[in-house]
C-alpha cells in the first residue's frame, strides 16, 4: 500500500478566472422557478420542445436544460407563424 496522500485541492490561476466569468455570467442572467405574469419557458421561442415539462433553452446566453413553467429575461414570444 501506498504513503501517498491526497493533497486538499488548492484553486489555480485558470479557477479564479473560470469563476470571475461565470460570476459575471450569473449576475448578467435572470433565471427564475416561476413564470412572469403568462410568460414563461413553454411558450418562448427558445424553448425547443414545447409539449415536455423540461426541455434545452437555445437561447445563445443560456443554451441549458429549463423547466417549461421558468422564466428568464430573455424570454421572447412563439411567432405566430410558426406552430
Amino acid at each position: 500500500m501506498s504513503d501517498y496522500v491526497i493533497p486538499d485541492p488548492e484553486p489555480k490561476p485558470i479557477d479564479e478566472k473560470l469563476s470571475m466569468e461565470l460570476r459575471h455570467l450569473a449576475d448578467n442572467a435572470v433565471l427564475k422557478g416561476k413564470p412572469s405574469g403568462d410568460e414563461k419557458c413553454e411558450n418562448c421561442r427558445f424553448y425547443l420542445e414545447p409539449y415536455k415539462e423540461i426541455s434545452y433553452c437555445w437561447h445563445q446566453k443560456l443554451r441549458i436544460l429549463v423547466g417549461a413553467e421558468w422564466w428568464c429575461q430573455w424570454w421572447d414570444p412563439i411567432p405566430e407563424d410558426q406552430p
